[in-house]
């Protein structure tokens, strides 16, 4: 059986309502999403990224975005593959890193007068013990791409290979945290207009 659609599972989509319409529109987009989720979250081989990292991961940036369905969608999942002494930290580091983006600096050009300055992320010392160090740089890693994606540069990437990361499991992480970005925008999008439209989801 397939698995829900975790959209409309954290949106609270009821089949046949006005959302469920909605999302009935653009078929490809909403199967195109849930495939990405079950390939992140269900993968038939983790490989290097292990299910763990990858919640606890997915936890942190929808606590970052303060999406709260999904926080605790996820954290339910690290709670289930991880361990209580990591959703810990991961709590601990989102409260350390919450701010309002983006910042970050453009290459010298037009769009130079958007650049902002604004605070670079480190997980506190208690909280990176707690993590370990692989996993506090894929954190310090995520929380650049969701408030300083200008700022990705060579140097940030080789800190994650620093920290023993593959460049795989690189690619892996990154496509995580965009996947989030992402997910957490539409349950935004999908929420306002459940509450417009004043009628059950």
């Amino acid at each position: 059986m397939d698995a829900p659609d975790v959209i409309d599972t954290l949106v609270g989509v009821e089949p046949g309502s006005r959302l469920d319409r909605i999302r009935a529109e653009r078929p490809q987009a909403r199967e195109n999403a849930q495939a990405s989720y079950a390939a992140l979250f269900m993968p038939a081989e983790p490989g290097g990224m292990a299910l763990a990292e990858r919640f606890a991961v997915a936890a942190f940036v929808a606590g970052l975005h303060e999406q709260p369905a999904a926080y605790a969608h996820y954290t339910a999942g690290l709670e289930q593959h991880g361990n209580a002494a990591i959703t810990a930290a991961v709590a601990e580091a989102i409260a350390a890193g919450r701010t309002r983006g983006p910042y970050g600096a453009y290459p010298p050009g037009p769009l130079s007068a958007e650049d902002r300055a604004g605070p670079t992320f480190a997980a506190p010392p208690a909280t990176r013990d707690a993590l370990g160090g692989r996993l506090a740089a894929a954190l310090d890693h995520a929380h650049l791409l969701v408030f300083r994606p200008r700022d990705a540069r060579p140097d940030a990437l080789q800190a994650l290979l620093d920290a023993g990361w593959t460049t795989t499991e690189v690619v892996t992480l990154s496509q995580l945290v965009a996947f989030l970005s992402f997910q957490v925008r539409v349950i935004a999008g999908l929420s306002v207009l459940a509450a417009d439209a004043g009628e059950p989801r």
